[in-house]
């Protein structure tokens, strides 16, 4: 049931009065349009409940009915906002290998040759700030003063909302900054008419993003006291644990230490590494609270996507095998769209749990790109319950299975590295004592663990992949190892090149849509 709070609220918010719609696509600072009024909408705690519900499901749903209809939002693809997110984070690394390279204009990010008229990066970029323009009018509605006339027990229902809005908008202004440095910004404060956002630097960003997560400590709940779905105080820590990991790409001076601290204030909250690696991403996999610190809720029965985790499993099998079977993963059908660059694979030894990859029939290396026989094919995701029964009919209502955000594995291998980078306030020993927890699960037993001279920064990236591949960090951690771009590691088909080839550093970040720059003056690309 906990499962499904926020999905129950999405549909709600629509019995509101509350229809969402969008103006045109240059003009953020007048995102979204309200057609019923705000007076109407934001007149008890339940309404207020049920708008917060669309903030959490615009994250993994594209519209307000089944499978994207009624769309939020007009754009190229039509795609939800994680299934656009995984592409650009994963699609031009060393883990995954798309296959409709035409047919779904995913050239651009397979090779790292987009520019600033690419469709997907367009479709990106626009999901981003409609979110954050969705938070922005939930904000400008929840004032103390817009307030006051509730109960006082009302009014701190309602704060707790707040402060989740405001995690929301600095999770989806951290993804703009990882994803386009140098982004529009607008909030609740400016005007809702004829207003053109500045342009902030990534700095700036990063310091605005650092300011909303400690300013809303006090009123975001704890793990003990917040409903399945919604953001505890601990995912707020989590996401200031990884912008400061990648500080120093986003403002050029690094923050080892402030990652350490906030990774011991998740560890502080009594988490503990789930048993079954594979239990973490099945469609029961919202009872694992234990590791999983955040995550996006997907469930079927109310929030039909054919993104998300839909995309992640159904996406992964072939649809041109003989032999894999595609009930084998709760799925009804395989849609061949990516598969596994062979980098990947070869980082795993034998015994490591881990490699959840299907072999049969399929090549490790990709000799051919639009070939869906050539790279091993991941398993990793699953629509089967714990019992190994499909939780839905994913042709008809898409899969069950949570994408988790944030979970206790990736704070342990946080804290490693940036122990190994010079961070102080953990010791070597803790961070190895982390490192091999982690590699613990991955064997079964102490066969898989290291010492401490084995733990380097080198490793520490190796091991990342190892634990958190295809969960959407792959392109920020080669990022901030300089290796997305340089010829310091080349993988198959970077670059466009069989062998992998070097590209200019500016695909290190990508580009705003040239349609906004046309509509917004303040606005403007480095490089591209």
């Amino acid at each position: 049931m906990m499962k499904k709070i926020f999905h129950t609220l999405s549909l709600a918010l629509l019995s509101a009065g509350a229809v969402l719609t969008t103006s045109c696509v240059g003009d953020l600072d007048q995102l979204p349009h309200i057609e019923q009024t705000s007076s109407t909408v934001y007149t008890s705690v339940d309404n207020y409940k049920a708008v917060l519900g669309k903030l959490y499901v615009s994250f993994t749903i594209a519209g307000q009915e089944k499978g994207g209809g009624k769309a939020d939002l007009t754009s190229n693809k039509g795609w939800d906002y994680m299934r656009n997110y995984f592409n650009m984070q994963e699609c031009g690394t060393d883990e995954v290998v798309y296959t409709w390279l035409a047919g779904d204009n995913m050239t651009g990010l397979t090779y790292l040759t987009w520019d600033a008229n690419d469709l997907l990066v367009s479709d990106m970029y626009y999901r981003l700030f409609y979110n954050i323009a969705l938070c922005n009018e939930f904000l400008r509605n929840a004032t103390d003063e817009r307030i006051a006339s509730f109960s006082e027990a009302e009014q701190e229902e309602i704060r707790h909302y707040r402060a989740e809005a405001r995690f929301l908008r600095a999770l989806a202004y951290y993804h703009a900054m990882d994803l386009f440095r140098n982004i529009p910004f607008v909030t609740e404060a400016d005007p809702v008419v004829g207003y053109v956002p500045p342009r902030y630097t990534s700095a700036q960003v990063f310091a605005f993003v650092e300011s909303e997560l400690q300013a809303i400590d006090g009123d975001l709940l704890d793990r003990t006291a917040c409903e399945y779905g919604r953001a505890c105080r601990q995912a707020a820590y989590a996401l200031l644990a990884r912008l400061y990991l990648n500080a120093e790409v986003y403002t050029g001076e690094a923050r080892w230490t402030d990652c350490i601290t906030y990774c011991h204030h998740v560890m502080e909250a009594g988490y503990e590494l789930e048993e079954d690696y594979a239990k973490l991403f099945n469609a029961d996999n919202h009872l694992r609270t234990n590791e999983i610190i955040f995550a996006f809720p997907v469930d079927a029965l109310h929030t039909t996507s054919w993104g998300t985790t839909t995309y992640l499993i159904c996406g992964a099998i072939n649809n041109a095998s003989d032999t894999q079977n595609p009930a084998d993963y709760g799925a009804v059908s395989g849609w061949g769209n990516f598969r596994m660059r062979g980098e990947l694979p070869s980082l795993f030894s034998d015994g490591d749990r881990r490699a959840m990859f299907y072999t049969e029939g399929q090549t490790l290396d990709i000799d051919v790109v639009e070939n869906q026989a050539y790279g091993y094919l991941s398993v990793k995701w699953t629509n089967l319950t714990d019992d190994g029964q499909a939780a839905s009919n994913t042709t008809s209502d898409g899969a069950s299975t949570d994408f988790p955000v944030f979970r206790l594995a990736d704070v342990y291998l946080m804290l490693a590295e940036a122990v190994v980078r010079g961070g102080q306030g953990a010791t070597a020993a803790e961070a190895l004592g982390c490192v091999n927890q982690v590699r613990e699960r991955a064997y079964g037993d102490t066969s898989g663990n290291i010492v401490e001279a084995q733990m380097t920064t080198d490793f520490l990236l190796d091991e990342r992949a190892r634990e958190l591949y295809t969960e959407c960090v792959r392109r920020t951690d080669l990022i901030r190892y300089n290796r997305f771009t340089t010829a310091d590691y080349l993988w198959q088909w970077k670059g466009g090149a069989r062998d992998g080839q070097a590209v200019d550093g500016k695909f290190n970040y990508y580009p705003i849509p040239s349609t906004e720059l046309t509509a917004n003056p303040n606005l403007y690309n480095e490089g591209y």
